[in-house]
């Protein structure tokens, strides 16, 4: 084995593994097969896949445990030479040739490579409709305001080739937006940034911002306490609708120490912040920490992303990308996401919709847990295992004491029933606007496999600037830029870690996206309005083509 782990492998022999179904990623200069693990993986199998063909060292290294590194060494097959040239996973469309004894890398042409879709030369010249979008910088989106757009789909075939072209302009222009605004692609320049974060996560561990400050924690719980305790003496004394409201906002605090734990952010114990989550989220909340997992790491590995990231796939309600009008098919959830009637609709006023929408977040959360549970989504064999059937005792649990013992032993009357889950529901809408305010506004183009993970998680993040006093409120939501860099780092600590963000963005000349809570919402508010206004404009051009007759000349 350890003769098999030290053998050197070139590019076209990874390749051809990929190209046999291996899920081969590249990780410290190893190539690592995990295919064995994907049913396995307590992340799921999503956010391995997206890595297949890449160096995923940076991510292996920001999302998994000292312990969980060294497991993967009995996974490695062989060593490859550094730095890699990542290829683009088949997940998102790579093709991979099978492997001929002999065959040099060398002798492979870049047209001969069907890989090199995502270099920098691709990246700046032409731009098909099949790439991801980047909606413009006002200044940018203002003079396309009046340009027709459609979409490429094949639902759509009506659209004329004019309309398919200002869709296809305008994702160019927003990738040439992307691309004059960060660091250039070249692997020189990527290189620089890879190894300056290298050297940032050094000075945080030299600063011991991985260490969690349990004090702080602890003071933490007995405000969470402090909540249930003063909505159960409101329910006592028929006080239900205040009861309601301090119920929720006891759901809305405890969420953040879930994310802690769902991080390994608290103890960097895998079993010991797993049954924690679980026990605030499931036992708690009534939510599966398993699906947030499973979702919430694809959503660390492809961040916005609108084919692959599923916290910014919400149609019919929301799109935050104009590509996401054709129809796209997600790769999380495994189908079309349909741009159909209902979207439509909602689209085109989703500035609008957008706090009350999100007033009915959680009983979506709800509907994501109970899928992720029934269908056994999450691993069943292997460490995490027992998860599943923990989780499912800790919903029915949530809903033997809050939907038997407090709605219906305790309310006497169903319309102060539905009053009290409105409310209690409604009060946690400020967690889903901290979840989205950090990415609705944020570039959604897709630069390829040469964009390093650092310069990736701050084009794609912003973070909130507000008060240290008001930290408490936002649980650590404020800094999901510097979150995204290094997502174990307890959150206490993460207004420390901003100060070394901030001086690495100084020096790798990547931007830091910072605005204050109502500048970050104007900002998102704008952003989903233009996208409506484009949805409006592609309705009237869909149907003024029929009004005309006038279905292109294809």
């Amino acid at each position: 084995m350890a003769r098999l782990a030290d053998r050197m492998l070139s590019r076209r022999q990874v390749e051809g593994l990929i190209a046999e179904g291996k899920a081969v990623f590249i990780f410290d200069g190893n190539a690592v097969r995990a295919d064995a693990w994907l049913k396995f993986h307590p992340g799921g199998d999503k956010s391995i896949l997206h890595m297949v063909g890449r160096d995923a060292t940076d991510e292996v290294n920001a999302l998994h445990s000292v312990e969980a590194r060294a497991r993967m060494g009995s996974f490695i097959i062989g060593k490859v030479q550094q730095p890699w040239e990542s290829f683009t996973p088949p997940l998102h469309g790579g093709k991979f040739r099978p492997y001929i004894e002999g065959e040099e890398d060398e002798e492979l042409s870049e047209s001969e490579c069907p890989q090199s879709k995502g270099a920098l030369s691709s990246l700046s010249s032409s731009v098909s409709s099949e790439d991801n979008s980047f909606l413009l910088d006002p200044s940018l989106r203002r003079r396309h305001q009046g340009s027709a757009v459609a979409s490429s789909s094949s639902s759509m075939t009506s659209v004329s080739i004019h309309d398919e072209t200002s869709m296809e302009e305008l994702t160019r222009k927003g990738m040439e937006y992307d691309l004059a605004t960060y660091p250039a692609l070249d692997a020189e320049t990527q290189g620089k940034i890879v190894d300056l974060y290298r050297e940032l996560d050094k000075q945080v561990r030299a600063a011991g911002l991985y260490n969690c400050n349990y004090v702080r924690y602890l003071r933490e719980v007995m405000r969470y306490l402090t909540y249930l305790s003063i909505s159960l003496v409101l329910l006592h004394y028929g006080w239900y609708k205040m009861s309601a409201f301090f119920l929720g906002v006891f759901w809305h605090q405890i969420t953040f120490t879930a994310h802690d734990a769902g991080h390994m952010g608290i103890t960097h114990h895998f079993h010991t912040d797993t049954c924690i989550g679980i026990f605030i989220a499931d036992f708690c909340g009534g939510l599966s920490l398993g699906w947030w997992k499973r979702s919430h790491n694809v959503h660390h590995i492809v961040t916005n992303d609108p084919a692959h990231d599923p916290d910014i796939e919400h149609l019919p309600f929301f799109a935050v990308s104009h590509r996401l009008f054709s129809s796209l098919y997600s790769t999380y959830y495994d189908r079309v996401m349909q741009f159909d009637a209902a979207a439509r609709v909602f689209v085109r006023f989703q500035n609008y919709l957008y706090y009350p929408l999100l007033c009915f977040g959680r009983f979506n959360l709800y509907r994501l847990s109970w899928e992720y549970l029934i269908l056994g989504l999450g691993p069943r064999k292997g460490i995490a295992a027992y998860q599943r059937w923990l989780e499912i005792t800790g919903m029915a649990v949530f809903w033997y004491w809050f939907g038997y013992q407090l709605l219906y032993k305790s309310i006497p009357t169903n319309w102060d029933r539905f009053l009290f889950v409105m409310i209690s529901h409604a009060v946690t809408m400020p967690l889903h606007v901290q979840i989205t305010l950090s990415h609705f506004a944020m570039s959604t183009s897709d630069l390829g496999v040469k964009e390093s993970f650092a310069q990736r998680m701050l084009r794609t993040t912003m973070d909130v600037d507000c008060p240290r006093w008001l930290d408490f409120v936002h649980g650590g939501l404020q800094f999901q830029a510097v979150h995204h860099l290094f997502p174990r780092i307890p959150r206490h600590n993460l207004r420390t870690a901003q100060k070394l963000v901030m001086e690495f963005c100084k020096k790798s000349g990547v931007p830091y996206a910072l605005y204050g809570f109502y500048d970050g919402n104007k900002k998102v508010i704008g952003h989903l309005g233009e996208v409506g206004r484009q949805a409006k404009i592609l309705a009237e051009c869909h149907a003024a083509i029929i009004n005309k007759g006038d279905y292109g000349h294809m």
